[in-house]
């Protein structure tokens, strides 16, 4: 007797302020930027050739566009239509991309931070209507602790763009008390880096999307291995400028609260458990590939007898390949049913 085909396909969505990504059972994987734009006029619609555009392709052609980075500190950007629409764009984007417009039936596991959980959870389930068959809605860290067997004795840091997310997982699905968010994130980081510019180097001119360009290609805290130097105009004419000091500084407001977070989370486990937990602090999310951010984190756990802080092999997919190992895990009985 042969196995009966499983309807479905299967999918891990991370939903992030900054980027978001798709893994899906057939072997597909997908991310992209959050950032939607319709054409603003007639004359955009002619040049653009596009109903809407998504991504990397917004930001190149935003001065066309009727521009948005619809999620704002985890959560979905309150009193807009546009914002919500924007949403709903990339999660169509991210699914067509992995083929689920192909598939009979798509269950989908969506990773949010754990404060969207509570106040966005009623306008994901409405957006992915008529996307997706079934859904589970889960916090971003407990994906990631998922997706890499993390489930026992172990904090799982997810650093974001809008947020900085901690759970920590005790052999079972985590409570509200197992976990925690903050602001300090990486679009915290990327205004403190703009304010320091504007101190320093008020000639430049420069947009927060060159910030951020600037973050991801030389993000560092500590001691420096090399300068950091961008190009940026002064009226008009390209400038080459040293922003290590700047970018360090930057960097570094964040080791402060994420580690007050990290201590105080410590300091409500079991005190049986406290050890074990110390030495298995794992740090995801693209924020966390700033350099020489777990090395940093781990020193502030010296007060408290030593431990250990890692990195997962991936932060652009790890929350959407443990929302997928969820996915596949699941039982009948445990996906919301949705339907037009």
């Amino acid at each position: 007797m042969t196995a009966k085909k499983d309807p479905y396909l299967y999918v891990g969505i991370d939903l992030g302020t900054s980027q978001s990504s798709i893994t899906a059972s057939n072997g597909k994987r997908h991310v992209v930027k959050s950032l939607v734009g319709w054409p603003l006029d007639m004359v955009a619609q002619k040049v653009l050739k596009k109903r809407v555009l998504v991504g990397q392709e917004a930001l190149d052609n935003r001065t066309m566009l009727d521009f948005h980075r619809p999620l704002e500190n985890g959560l979905i950007k309150e009193g807009s239509d546009k914002d919500l629409a924007a949403v709903k764009e990339i999660l169509q984007h991210l699914l067509t991309e992995v083929g689920a417009d192909d598939a009979a039936k798509v269950r989908a596991v969506v990773g949010v931070p754990a404060e969207a959980m509570r106040v966005n959870k009623q306008q994901l389930r409405k957006l992915l209507i008529g996307m997706v068959d079934g859904l589970m809605i889960v916090s971003e860290p407990f994906a990631v602790a998922y997706g890499t067997d993390a489930l026992l004795h172990t904090m799982i840091i997810d650093l974001g763009a809008g947020t900085t997310d901690f759970c920590v997982m005790q052999g079972r699905y985590p409570t509200e008390e197992d976990q925690r968010t903050l602001a300090a994130a990486g679009d915290s980081v990327d205004e403190q880096l703009s304010s320091l510019m504007a101190e320093k180097h008020g000639d430049c001119q420069y947009t927060i999307h060159m910030i951020r360009q600037w973050k991801e290609a030389g993000s560092f805290v500590g001691e420096p291995k090399a300068k950091v130097e961008v190009e940026a105009p002064i009226n008009g004419k390209p400038n080459r400028v040293d922003i290590t000091a700047e970018m360090r500084t930057a960097c570094e407001s964040l080791i402060g609260p994420v580690s007050e977070t990290m201590i105080d989370l410590l300091a409500r486990i079991d005190p049986e458990f406290q050890g074990k937990v110390r030495n298995n602090v794992i740090l995801s999310g693209c924020t966390s590939l700033i350099e020489g951010l777990p090395e940093a984190l781990e020193s502030t756990l010296d007060e408290l007898g030593g431990g250990r802080v890692t990195r997962v092999k991936d932060p652009v997919y790890a929350g959407s390949d443990g929302g997928l190992a969820l996915a596949s895990d699941a039982a009948d009985e445990d996906w919301e049913q949705l339907a037009d």
